[in-house]
């Protein structure tokens, strides 16, 4: 569990049923990285398991309190932006039926350039736990994917 981590009451993850952390160390700059998480709407491009990521309002970038929709492992959530720090961290609440989430990012960086990113998510609710013990490692194979790219 990584220390910064800002769990909302409920899911931390000594609460939840379901809990993923992956981390990865890039020499890519931090704000690069920041610009190609927060591009919502490009995730596909280098996350294949994110689909029909679309920002209510419109627009291609996450922004503070966003609110969004997409589809990921074959779920079509309602998210919204909880935390969003520049560079730094962002947060937030995705929900369906059967699933609530919290997936937090944060970027640190690393003495002589690039950063280290962790993400780190739990999960409650039916679907969540049924996914979990049907493909128990499947949530931290496509995390690690989405980092690798992001990393890239």
């Amino acid at each position: 569990m990584s220390e910064g981590i800002r769990w909302p009451s409920g899911f931390a993850p000594t609460d939840s049923p379901v809990h993923v952390i992956n981390r990865i160390e890039t020499m890519i700059a931090p704000d690069i990285v920041w610009a190609r998480l927060v591009h919502a709407v490009g995730w596909p491009a280098i996350y294949a398991n994110a689909k029909n990521v679309a920002i209510e309002g419109g627009g291609a970038d996450l922004f503070a309190d966003a609110r969004f929709h997409w589809k990921t492992f074959g779920v079509a959530l309602d998210t919204r932006v909880v935390e969003f720090e520049p560079e730094t961290r962002i947060a937030w609440i995705a929900e369906s039926l059967g699933v609530r989430a919290y997936h937090a990012w944060l970027i640190t960086p690393l003495t002589g350039g690039g950063c280290t990113i962790v993400t780190e998510e739990t999960q409650h609710g039916l679907v969540a736990r049924i996914a979990r013990r049907l493909f128990p490692r499947r949530m931290e194979h496509w995390h690690q994917r989405w980092l690798e790219a992001l990393a890239a």
